[in-house]
């Protein structure tokens, strides 16, 4: 006999359909990349506000189109996916430069770490909603990746935001620590930032060029993020030169959650709770 909750009733989608749907939203680039594991099957099905078996269905179906890939004892992981094509203006969701580094194999470290409590002005007071005389703490450094320069870094925090005293956070990023590191680790509730990669050219000529060691004309990154806690509270700015190949940045699109959209919600009370417990099914619906 066919369970209701795989089955089309008036029309409507099934709830597997509907789970099935969720997943893929979730699951769409720009949230996840290829190769992220994600939560136990009960934290996934808790937030769509279905069955345990339920969930197993949607995820057979995605798994049998290579959307995600299962992996016995080891757990389920984010198949194929189709990239963004392009970078623009828009709000994204950060992952550490730290993270991809890991991920490849890298040991990141800083040098010429400079910490300073400073009238900032320009475009990072701009962006961070401060006056042009106003001060906050200012952090250059170059990035090393296995004891080679890879970018030269420049950073504003919010005066609002405490930061450890100036030792703690100078041996922090010369560690390899991100400012964004450091700002989750405090607690600050970071959701998005406004990014924008553009290309440009470095000579040894300039400053940054001769940290990166460059030698005649070098084609860079100049990637610029505006950081976000909660909804439009600009925390921190930050502006970095990369070489090329020196380690590769995923930008990635911010949705307005991190889980899926629950689904057993959408469908009315009791459509997932066979044996009288929809209440309880629920808990996890946002």
């Amino acid at each position: 006999m066919t369970s209701p909750e795989n089955s089309a009733t008036n029309g409507r989608p099934s709830l597997v359909d509907g789970a099935e749907r969720a997943l893929r939203d979730w699951l769409a680039p720009g949230r996840h990349r290829q190769g992220d594991r994600l939560p136990p099957e009960h934290e996934v099905a808790a937030m769509l506000g279905i069955s345990r078996g339920t969930l197993r269905s949607a995820l057979q179906r995605l798994e049998e189109s290579g959307e995600i890939v299962r992996r016995q004892g080891s757990g389920t992981f984010v198949g194929r996916m189709a990239m963004p094509k392009a970078f623009d203006e828009r709000l994204e969701r950060l992952e550490p430069y730290s993270s991809v580094a890991a991920r490849r194999g890298l040991t990141l470290a800083a040098t010429d770490v400079k910490i300073d409590y400073r009238t900032v002005g320009g475009e990072a007071a701009e962006a961070l909603g401060l006056a042009a005389t106003a001060e906050a703490t200012a952090i250059t450094r170059t990035l090393l990746a296995d004891g080679a320069p890879i970018a030269v870094m420049f950073d504003v925090v919010h005066p609002q935001i405490a930061l450890p005293d100036a030792d703690a956070l100078e041996a922090a990023l010369a560690h390899g620590r991100m400012v964004l590191d450091v700002l989750i680790g405090l607690g600050v509730p970071v959701t998005y930032a406004r990014t924008r990669v553009r290309p440009t050219v470095l000579t040894a000529r300039e400053r940054a060029g001769k940290l990166l060691g460059i030698h005649g004309a070098t084609a860079a990154l100049d990637l610029e993020e505006l950081i976000f806690a909660g909804r439009d509270e600009p925390v921190a700015y930050s502006r970095d030169l990369f070489t090329p190949g020196g380690l590769q940045v995923t930008v990635m699109r911010s949705l307005e959650s991190p889980h899926p959209a629950p689904v057993a919600a959408r469908r009315g009370a009791g459509r997932d709770g066979r044996r009288g417990r929809s209440g309880r099914r629920r808990s996890g619906a946002r």
